[in-house]
């Protein structure tokens, strides 16, 4: 049995989550569209368009078959902790211990990557010129702080080693205050920011959306709720989403070491409830 709390279901709930199943548009979530402006055609192209489910695995069900690829202790700095990203009731749990170190040796990494057909089906690919929305639900406890240095829990990248971020959501420090923000990564855009502390040790549901787009024909969207209520609500249009090929989503924990703020130790996140969907037309 899992051992992290849960928040009970709702309709609340259900309206952030939007449709289990069988390629439903997801119209009852909030904010069904980016913004007129930020797709081809405006608004009224917009308008005319669906959000079509596209990914839905079970944690129980699936396990980690739902990703492209598993980035668990990549240097194999800490056997005796593996795995460090596991199913965990109906829960991806991923796992941080001081001792784990990437293979860039300043830094820890415990990700996923990607999504893919848990039934040997190929991964999804984001194109430039697609929009994509992914929801899900995210458990950070009191052990997983913000830092004075990059800790990334989603990033958004163009898959290949060497390759920078395009969006990164982080949590991260500013004097003695957490939060929680979200970033066009180059050159260095706030879409959004808000406090971490009241979002720790409880369920909070995120709903990302991302028009694909080079030089400033892309957007971004970003919510976060706590229990039904809207935290944050924020956007940006006109910035560039997309490097080369394809965009490819990560989840997990990804953090400096070289913080200065005392906030690093063991700790854990959890995800649940992940839907992808592609924004198309009728």
């Amino acid at each position: 049995m899992s051992s992290h709390p849960r928040t009970p279901g709702g309709p609340s709930r259900r309206a952030v989550l939007g449709a289990a199943a069988g390629g439903i548009a997801a119209a009852a979530l909030p904010g069904s569209a980016l913004p007129g402006a930020a797709l081809p055609g405006g608004a009224a192209r917009a308008a005319a368009a669906s959000w079509q489910l596209r990914w839905s695995p079970s944690p129980a069900v699936d396990g980690l078959r739902a990703f492209e690829t598993i980035e668990d202790d990549r240097a194999d700095s800490h056997p005796a902790g593996q795995p460090h990203i596991r199913v965990d009731g109906d829960a991806y749990r991923f796992d941080m211990h001081m001792a784990d170190r990437d293979t860039s040796t300043d830094r820890q990494r415990q990700e996923v990557t990607g999504m893919r057909d848990p039934a040997g089906g190929p991964h999804l690919e984001w194109k430039s010129g697609e929009t994509w929305r992914v929801t899900y639900s995210m458990y950070i406890p009191g052990s997983l702080k913000a830092t004075s240095t990059f800790t990334h829990v989603m990033q958004m990248k163009q898959p290949g080693t060497g390759t920078l971020p395009i969006i990164v959501q982080s949590l991260r420090r500013y004097g003695g205050a957490q939060t929680i923000e979200l970033k066009v990564f180059e050159p260095n855009i706030l879409v959004g920011r808000t406090e971490l502390e009241p979002l720790q040790d409880r369920w909070i549901d995120v709903d990302f959306q991302l028009a694909i787009g080079d030089g400033s024909s892309g957007s971004v969207r970003w919510v976060i709720q706590n229990g039904g209520e809207t935290v944050i609500d924020a956007g940006k249009t006109g910035v560039d989403t997309f490097l080369a090929d394809r965009v490819r989503p990560k989840w997990g924990v990804y953090r400096s070491l070289g913080d200065s703020s005392g906030s690093l130790q063991d700790c854990h996140m959890l995800l649940s409830n992940l839907r992808a969907y592609q924004l198309t037309e009728p």
